[in-house]
């Protein structure tokens, strides 16, 4: 059920009035049905894995509480000494630790096996001898709708529960687990929430508001309109640019690149803004997933701003655990030894952010362009890191970089760096990616595109003026954002007035008819 069909739009008014009308603590069960429901429109099948899921997680986080109690019982109840009371809790603690691995290992491995098995299969096959036969077709499985969001979210909600040090954070509902789990309007493409987060307004009982539902309305149709207007119509221009590498070489790169960062921004952004603004139809509230990442100046500031949630999951559940683990911690040691106190220090950091990123790119897509892109992004960010003083060095010295145009100018380049490293995302595979970058270079062909423009993409004049001119109300939207200036709009008729204006704008200019279709979001195949 994509968040742009008429089905949706017939869900969202049965279930809105259901939720409301009912009313105190029903709600939350009404939500669940929901959910349950938009959820199965994808497969009946895929409810196994979520349900296989939510019933694991349950199982463990309520035996490590359960362990927990127990330990603080025991240890109220006899008088131990500090020796005794440590290897009781250590004892408790690596038990606890049995119940997560467990845990991890299912959902974890539900998502290796359904997400990444073909990928290795065929990797495995190109390793054979020649005349080796080997099916692998069978091996390729449909990817359930949101499971690499889904699984990171209730990855994090097990790894929360151990670290807990009481028993109540834990969730003693599996229904209301599940609830946290498929929460439909973030399932398809996040953001990943925390359950410290999300349990805070997600179960609390509402009566119908008028500002959080006209305020929910507007952001929806806000990231409608970005969807329609913009990615859907561009996405087309994109596939003709990918799917003739032989044609559109050299300066066509560039505009593919280009468009591309234009489209997914739009596309993701886009659906953010429906699930943000539809959880607060229904009173939720949550996270921010995006803070303006193109006016970002260094490709670390870039991900601090894009897909917020899944920078904060990696930097949180395994960048800073790995970073602090025992093997690296020897590494560094045996660095400081070796290398000196500086680098010594630095490798532990190096191996933390390398496999942090390279891990990032594989949860992107179980293909070869993911793992690259991964490892670029982490090498970029490395380096940068490492040339701090020598920026700091620079600026100190030179008056000019800490105006407003160089600041433009590190904006633009880091956009175009991301815009080469996301070329990974668009062409079929590693070595045609290099030899389309390469061929801005060594065929850039400059002349063909001053003759035939963009004509040669499929798309009408029409089509790039109503796409830019969308994207012209996106920057200034995200500018009065950024400036706290949506108070002026407040009160619910002065929104709802927006809100037809939208609607209208979508229903008109819309990428509809011949040549459109309504896709689904770009992130939801990853």
């Amino acid at each position: 059920m994509l968040f742009t069909s008429f089905s949706f739009l017939l869900f969202l008014a049965l279930l809105l009035p259901a939720y409301y009308c009912l009313g105190g603590r029903r709600q939350w069960r009404i939500l669940l049905a929901g959910s349950l429901i938009f959820y199965a429109f994808s497969g009946w099948r895929n409810l196994l894995y979520i349900g296989a899921t939510v019933v694991s997680s349950f199982i463990a986080t309520t035996r490590m509480a359960n362990l927990l109690e127990r330990q603080e019982t025991y240890l109220a109840e006899h008088r131990l000494s500090a020796a005794e009371s440590k290897s009781y809790r250590r004892g408790i603690k690596r038990r606890r630790l049995r119940w997560l691995i467990a845990s991890l290992a299912v959902n974890l491995g539900i998502l290796a096996v359904v997400k990444y098995t073909g990928f290795a299969a065929d990797n495995l096959a190109r390793l054979l001898p020649s005349g080796a036969a080997w099916e692998t077709g069978g091996l390729h499985f449909l990817l359930p709708l949101g499971l690499s969001f889904y699984t990171f979210q209730v990855v994090g909600y097990n790894i929360d529960m151990y670290r807990s040090k009481t028993a109540e954070a834990t969730e003693r509902s599996v229904f209301r687990l599940a609830l946290f789990v498929s929460f439909f309007p973030q399932i398809i493409q996040g953001p990943i929430s925390r359950w410290g987060d999300l349990r805070q307004t997600l179960f609390t009982p509402r009566r119908f508001c008028a500002d959080d539902f006209s305020a929910g309305l507007l952001r929806a149709l806000f990231g409608l309109g970005k969807k329609l207007l913009v990615a859907d119509r561009l996405l087309a221009a994109v596939r003709t640019l990918t799917a003739d590498p032989a044609e559109f070489y050299g300066v066509y790169v560039l505009v593919a690149v280009f468009l591309y960062a234009v489209t997914l921004y739009a596309d993701f952004t886009g659906g953010i803004d429906m699930t943000v603004g539809i959880a607060r139809m229904f009173g939720v509230r949550v996270t921010e997933n995006f803070r303006r990442p193109f006016y970002s100046a260094s490709i670390a500031e870039y991900w601090r701003r894009w897909h917020i949630t899944m920078g904060t999951w990696f930097r949180d559940y395994l960048f800073y655990p790995l970073s602090l683990s025992r093997p690296l911690t020897r590494l560094g040691e045996s660095g400081v030894k070796l290398l000196g106190k500086y680098w010594g220090r630095r490798l532990p950091v190096w191996c933390a952010t390398m496999v942090t990123w390279l891990a990032t790119g594989v949860w992107h897509g179980a293909s070869w362009n993911f793992v690259v892109w991964g490892g670029l992004n982490g090498v970029v960010i490395l380096i940068s890191q490492e040339l701090i003083p020598l920026y700091k060095s620079f600026h100190a010295r030179w008056a000019f970089s800490n105006t407003k145009f160089y600041h433009a100018f590190q904006v633009l380049r880091t956009f175009w760096l991301m815009c080469f490293i996301r070329s990974f995302d668009i062409y079929a595979g590693v070595g045609l990616t290099c030899r389309m970058l390469l061929s801005v270079a060594a065929r850039f062909d400059g002349g063909r595109f001053a003759a035939a423009g963009l004509s040669p993409l499929g798309l009408a004049a029409a089509d790039y003026v109503i796409a830019f001119l969308a994207v012209g109300g996106m920057i200034i939207v995200g500018r009065v954002q950024a400036a706290g200036a949506e108070s002026r709009f407040a009160a619910p008729p002065a929104r709802l007035a927006l809100c037809g204006a939208l609607a209208v704008m979508t229903l008109v200019f819309g990428a509809y008819g011949p040549g459109y279709d309504a896709r689904q979001f770009i992130y939801n195949r990853f």
